[in-house]
């Protein structure tokens, strides 16, 4: 499967890191701010790469796109992170082709997110899409295969039980904390950062604590009041964050800073203090598990937690697998048509050529010819044997660039082009 829009030697890629083979630190390493894969998507249109999107999320960083080579995608990677090609050898991962179409399926639709059933990634492939396309970069493959995943995505959503119940990272904090923090509803909790996850977290916390203390920071100060205005909670400014860590029984820690916002320096402690930290790259310094009185949880913990409802979930992965073959076939086979349309295009103006050109000598030749109905029969003997050509190469056991380069020689077609 090759890229019709580009030189044949091109191919479809994915190469990228997750949390299945790189911690939070590296992932951390490697993830891109907005600016950063703004800055990706521009080197890659000035190295000439024409189609690509880049992802990245607190449990990965990826990019699928076409290259010559995988080592100009992980390179865009490296070269716009903190990660090294070192370190991308040793957790990072490469698909090529079908894998890499089938890896863009799965991560989609949830099978391979770090909590099974986990949907959120589709939005940002979307997103992803939209921006890449936006700059040029997104072509017709990309945008109908990103359109399939998102496709197969809200099916299986739909029609299965894989996302049923609620889990989620956030979820999963909220539920560590009401299980670790006796007389919750009582506590002063801190939450600082009201990003997605922040809010999710926030929203699962008024839910299921009844908590009538929780107080909202973020740098972003009018983005913390919408929430609290919604949610009927405190907001503080940034400013004073040291002051309300001094006061919080747990505070959960969902910023998108590249670098620690919390350590040991700013805690002051006179009693016990649980910090979540459910931020990549991590945002809670090691450092604070000095303090004998500090317990610091990060989100790849709380994803290793596993409960009834997960377990549920798996039940469903056939059927959501079952889904993702029927649409990814559906795929294939605009896939394999897109690749050999040019050629019998090509083979019906061939054949049109030479009937025109018999019909011509016909005319002259024979008195009586009748032209109309010679026209008929032989538009009708066109259309059986290109038809015929075009079943040979739909069939599943074609070759099909071996049988293209034939039709090719034979009918002395797009020779030109080559």
């Amino acid at each position: 499967m090759e890229n019709n829009n580009q030189s044949k030697h091109h191919y479809f890629y994915s190469v990228g890191l997750s949390y299945k083979k790189a911690d939070a630190e590296m992932r951390g390493k490697f993830s891109l701010d907005t600016l950063a894969k703004t800055r990706l998507l521009e080197q890659a249109q000035t190295e000439g790469i024409e189609s690509l999107i880049v992802t990245s999320t607190c449990n990965r960083t990826e990019i699928y796109g076409f290259a010559e080579h995988p080592f100009q995608l992980i390179k865009l990677i490296c070269e716009n992170s903190n990660g090294s090609v070192e370190e991308f050898q040793k957790v990072g991962f490469v698909y090529k082709n079908q894998e890499a179409i089938s890896h863009m399926f799965r991560v989609g639709t949830g099978l391979d997110s770090q909590i099974l059933g986990d949907f959120e990634i589709i939005s940002q492939i979307r997103s992803s899409f939209t921006q890449s396309k936006a700059m040029g970069l997104a072509n017709t493959f990309m945008e109908r295969l990103v359109n399939a995943v998102i496709q197969a995505s809200k099916k299986i959503k739909n029609d299965t039980e894989i996302s049923s119940g609620a889990t989620s990272v956030s979820f999963a904090a909220v539920q560590y904390i009401i299980k670790n923090v006796e007389d919750i509803g009582n506590k002063n909790i801190l939450l600082f950062g009201t990003g997605k996850i922040g809010r999710n977290t926030c929203e699962n916390l008024v839910k299921h604590t009844k908590n009538e203390h929780i107080t909202l920071i973020n740098r972003t100060k009018d983005k913390a009041e919408r929430l609290a205005g919604k949610l009927n909670l405190i907001v503080k400014d940034y400013s004073e964050l040291h002051l309300e860590l001094q006061k919080a029984d747990v505070v959960v820690v969902a910023t998108g800073a590249q670098n620690p916002t919390v350590d040991k320096a700013i805690l002051n402690l006179k009693k016990p203090l649980l910090i979540l930290d459910l931020s990549i790259p991590k945002n809670v310094h090691a450092d604070v598990e000095d303090l004998k009185d500090v317990t610091l949880i990060h989100m790849d913990y709380l994803s290793q937690l596993t409960d009834e409802t997960l377990e549920n979930r798996k039940n469903h992965i056939p059927a959501a697998e079952a889904i993702i073959e029927e649409i990814k076939e559906e795929f294939n086979v605009w896939t394999k048509g897109r690749k050999f349309a040019p050629t019998i295009h090509a083979l019906k103006e061939k054949l049109n050529a030479i009937k025109n050109s018999e019909l011509n000598f016909q005319s002259k030749k024979i008195a009586d010819f009748n032209e109309e109905q010679a026209e008929i029969i032989s538009a009708r003997i066109i259309q059986k044997i290109t038809t015929q050509f075009a079943n040979h190469l739909k069939d599943d056991d074609t070759m099909v660039d071996e049988s293209i380069e034939w039709i090719e020689k034979v009918f002395k077609i797009g020779l030109a082009a080559k």
